[in-house]
This record gives C-alpha cells, sequence and structure tokens, in this order.
C-alpha cells in the first residue's frame, strides 16, 4: 500500500499560512467599494475586522452587514489623517483584543475639478492629505503596537496610475476634472510602501501595495467604461472581489517572505 502524504488542511478548510483565524485587522475607508470588498475578504479568512471612515453611517451599515453573513465586523467613525484619532482607535483595539495584525491603508480618493493648467496648490493639498497623509498616519500607528511582538502586515493602496499617466481620449467628453493630484498621490503611496518596508523589516513587519486597476463604481458612463474595457487584455473591467487574492497574499503567511513590493491588480492593462 502506497503511503499518502498527511494533508495540510481538512478538505474545505484553510491552510494554516493563509487562515487569520485569531487575528484582528484594520481597513480604513473600509465601508464601500474597494475597502468593503478588501474587509471583507480579511473576514472570510478568520479575520476580526474594524471598518474605519468618517461617515459613521456608511462604516456602521457595512460593518453590521457582515455581522449579519457570521463575521466578526467592528465599525470606528474617525478621520484617517488625524494622528490622535488613530492613535486611539488603534489603543481600542489593543485594549479590546490584545493586539493588531494587519492595518490595510485604503482611505483615499481625488479631490478637486480644475483641469490644468489651473490646478491649485490647495487641490494638490488635499489630494495628498486624503491619500498620502492617511496610509502615513495609519501605517506608523499599526506599526507600533507590531513593533513589540514582532510581526504585523500593513497594506497599502496605490493604483494602476501610481506608475502609469492616465489617456484623456479615455474619459467622456465631459470629463473636465484632471488627474494629476491623484497620479501625484498614488506615486507617492508606492514609494512610501517600499520606505516604510525597508524600516520596519527589522520588527519582522511587511508592508506591501496593492495597485488595482480599472474597478469602476456603478455609476461610471458608458463611454468612459467600455473605452477602459477595451484596454484590459482579459478583456473585462475589474470587480471589487478581484482583489481578494493580492489580500490574502499580504495579510497572511503565504506573503510573510514578501514585502516592499507593488501588486498591480488590472487585467493586464499595464502589460500592454
Amino acid at each position: 500500500m502506497t503511503n499518502l502524504p498527511t494533508p495540510l488542511a481538512a478538505p474545505g478548510a484553510l491552510p494554516s499560512w493563509l487562515s487569520l483565524a485569531g487575528q484582528v485587522g484594520v481597513v480604513t475607508g473600509g465601508g464601500t467599494h474597494l475597502g468593503l470588498a478588501m474587509a471583507t475578504a480579511l473576514a472570510e479568512l478568520g479575520c476580526a475586522v474594524y471598518l474605519l471612515g468618517r461617515r459613521r453611517e456608511v462604516v456602521e451599515h457595512s460593518a453590521r452587514s457582515l455581522q449579519a453573513q457570521g463575521f466578526d465586523a467592528h465599525w470606528v467613525s474617525a478621520d484617517a489623517a488625524d494622528e490622535v484619532a488613530v492613535e486611539q482607535v488603534v489603543q481600542d483595539i489593543i485594549g479590546r483584543h490584545g493586539r493588531l495584525d494587519v492595518m490595510l491603508c485604503n482611505a483615499g480618493g481625488a479631490f478637486g475639478s480644475a483641469m490644468a493648467p489651473h490646478i491649485p496648490a490647495s487641490d494638490l493639498e488635499a489630494t495628498l492629505r486624503l491619500n498620502v497623509t492617511t496610509t502615513m498616519v495609519c501605517a506608523q500607528s499599526a506599526a507600533r503596537v507590531m513593533q513589540p511582538k514582532r510581526s504585523g502586515a500593513i497594506i497599502t493602496v496605490g493604483s494602476l496610475h501610481a506608475s502609469l499617466g492616465s489617456d484623456p481620449r479615455l474619459y467622456a467628453p465631459d470629463f473636465k476634472r484632471s488627474t494629476q493630484s491623484y497620479h501625484a498621490a498614488k506615486g507617492a503611496i508606492l514609494n512610501l510602501t517600499r520606505a516604510l518596508a525597508c524600516e520596519l523589516a527589522q520588527y519582522n513587519i511587511t508592508v506591501n501595495c496593492i495597485s488595482p486597476g480599472q474597478i469602476p463604481k456603478p455609476s461610471l458612463d458608458a463611454f468612459t467604461r467600455e473605452n477602459f474595457r477595451n484596454m484590459v487584455p482579459l478583456g473585462r473591467l475589474g470587480v471589487p472581489t478581484d482583489l481578494n487574492g493580492a489580500v490574502a497574499l499580504f495579510a497572511s503567511a503565504a506573503g510573510r517572505w514578501i514585502t516592499g513590493q507593488n501588486l498591480v491588480v488590472d487585467g493586464g492593462w499595464s502589460a500592454w
């Protein structure tokens, strides 16, 4: 009789290197769209997840929806760029659970409506705060509590356009908002990720970036939607759950020897 190897996990069970059972995570901007999808991915892996956002009604509604599905979900209303508020959130989580294992810095977005060369510096500053300051504040606060136990995963969220410019011909003719500030902010997050990874590696804390491609909200106009779809080698636009694999890799032990990297999830757009 052939001796068969002992399975690493029971059929249908998560292997230990992928499971987040007993772990605790925070997702900033976790109430809607990509943030909610990534928070759900963490919850599905067994992580107790906190949705952090400025609009209490949004994060509460989303967390309650996850709870109704049987997940360990919570909500926190706070500004992810506010150092004092974020530090209090982290300390409250430590007081309740005694640990913080995953910080997913998703809060971000674009600000302003002007087109070059008439973009005011205030638009750039606001966009940097919305994206880069939130990432820096939340990553550092998490790192301070991860450092003593010498483990943890910090995940930042960049963009396909952290490395590439945008072709204005792809957008609807009435699109009047510049992408420059957003591109600058997401590019900064990408290199901030690398810098944090190098500095925090001594504490066995990994820091990696997920850069989504075009995963539009339903409100995207049909003209732009079709142009975007034609740019994707895999032939379709992304959906929020397309980020699940990247989240699982960077949050779990599967990615324990991966740090300072940027995983572009774009259906092949950047491979042309």
